[in-house]
């Protein structure tokens, strides 16, 4: 399984709604997640509007390609670019570019 980490930056002004709408996230995007291989998927956002995403899955590209071809991704990534900063044109899941991970305690 493979574990991935990325950061994102969430605008100021936005936060409130960044976590209202992620306290509500859409039930076809939460089904389309998982059967597209994001598994144990976590965001962790800062009070300054760093986002920490974290998930484990086979294989991100396939995975990541897999969601990109689904509907529901395709509306929530446009309801949700306006959130983040420096996006300069890419969709925020385009925007996730994995950490190196350089120590793990299992």
């Amino acid at each position: 399984m493979q574990r991935v980490c990325f950061l994102l930056k969430v605008r100021r002004d936005r936060i409130a709604e960044y976590r209202e709408r992620h306290a509500a996230v859409w039930p076809e995007m939460r089904e389309a997640l998982s059967a597209t291989g994001w598994h144990n998927y976590s965001l962790f956002l800062r009070d300054d509007g760093l986002l920490v995403g974290y998930l484990e899955t086979p294989d991100f590209e396939a995975a990541r390609s897999a969601m990109e071809a689904t509907d529901v991704n395709t509306r929530w990534q446009a309801e949700m670019a306006p959130l983040f900063e420096t996006l300069d044109g890419a969709r925020p899941d385009e925007a996730m570019k994995p950490l190196t991970e350089v120590f793990h305690l299992a």
